[in-house]
C-alpha cells in the first residue's frame, strides 16, 4: 500500500492508498494531525501505527511512502518515520524520481508550493481543458492549469479562518465565531455574530466569484473550476461558481506522482 503524507501549514494528512495493476489508486483510509515541525518520527509512529492497527493493518502493509510539504522543517522527521518504521525511503514530491513532470510556467518555479503543484497534476489528469483550481487551506489559492497540463500561475489570498482570526484578534469586543452556513440569505445582520458571519462568509463568496470571473476573462477560453480543501464542500453549497468539488485532489496527485516514480 502507498502512504501519502500531505503536510500543510495547519494539518498533516496521512492517507493509505490501495493500488492494483492497471487500476486508479483508491484511498482506503486517512488520518489528520495538527502540524508541528517539532514532532519526531517516533511520535508520529506511536500515533500512526496505533491507528493502522485499529484498521487491522500491519506496518509491513506500507510498501511505498510519498511526502508533500509546505513546511520544510517537518520533512526530516517524516523521512525518519518512513525509513525507521516502514523500512521505505520516502519519495519527496518535486524531488528526484518524484519531480513534477509538468511545465511550471511562472517567474520563480522553485517557489511554487508543493500542494499547488500536486493539485495541478491531479486536476489535469482527471479533468480535460483549461482549469482553475481553488484550494481552501490556511491560505486560499487559485491556480491556473492550461489544457496541456502546464501550471501558468495564480492567486494567493488569506484563508477565511485566517481572516476571521485577524478580525477577532485585533478588535476588543468581537466574539470568536465558527465558520458555518449562514442561517438566512439576508445580508442584513440583526446581531453581532450574524453580522460577522455575513461579512466573512458572503464576503468570501463574493471575493471568489469576482476573482474567478477575472481569471476566466484573462484565460480567454472556457475554464472548468475545481474546488478542493477543507471548506470546499461548505462553499460549494452556496455558490454556482464551482464546476466540481473534489476534496481528495491533493492526495490523488501524490498517488499519481508515486505511481510515475515507481515506473521510472
Amino acid at each position: 500500500m502507498l502512504l501519502a503524507v500531505d503536510v500543510g501549514n495547519t494539518n498533516v494528512v496521512f492517507a493509505l492508498f490501495e493500488t492494483a495493476l492497471g487500476e486508479i489508486p483508491r484511498i482506503r483510509t486517512r488520518w489528520r494531525i495538527a502540524t508541528d515541525p517539532r514532532r519526531t518520527g517516533d511520535e508520529y509512529a506511536v500515533w500512526l501505527v496505533q491507528l493502522m492497527a485499529i484498521e487491522g493493518l500491519a506496518r509491513d502493509a506500507v510498501t511505498q511512502v510519498i511526502i508533500s510539504t509546505v513546511v520544510p522543517r517537518a520533512l526530516h522527521n517524516l523521512q525518519v518515520l518512513s525509513s525507521k518504521y516502514f523500512g521505505v525511503e520516502a519519495l519527496v514530491a518535486g524531488q528526484g524520481r518524484a519531480e513534477w513532470g509538468i511545465p511550471i510556467d511562472v517567474d520563480e518555479p522553485g517557489s511554487l508550493g508543493a500542494d499547488r503543484a500536486v493539485n495541478a497534476i491531479a486536476a489535469h489528469a482527471k479533468y480535460p481543458g483549461d482549469l482553475i483550481v481553488v484550494d481552501f487551506g490556511t491560505a486560499t489559492t487559485f491556480d491556473v492549469v492550461d489544457f496541456s497540463g502546464a501550471y501558468k500561475g495564480g492567486i494567493i489570498a488569506p484563508g477565511i479562518n485566517l481572516s476571521l482570526d485577524a478580525l477577532v484578534s485585533n478588535t476588543a469586543k468581537l466574539p470568536r465565531i465558527a465558520i458555518e452556513s449562514p442561517r438566512t440569505n439576508s445580508v442584513i445582520g440583526r446581531n453581532t455574530q450574524d453580522q460577522m458571519l455575513i461579512g466573512v462568509f458572503w464576503g468570501y463568496v463574493a471575493m471568489m466569484e469576482g476573482l474567478i470571473a477575472k481569471l476566466r476573462l484573462e484565460i480567454g477560453r472556457p475554464a472548468k473550476v475545481i474546488a478542493t480543501g477543507g471548506l470546499a464542500l461548505l462553499f460549494g453549497q452556496h455558490t454556482e461558481i464551482f464546476d466540481v468539488v473534489d476534496t481528495d485532489l491533493t492526495l490523488e496527485g501524490l498517488a499519481l506522482l508515486a505511481e510515475r516514480a515507481g515506473t521510472r
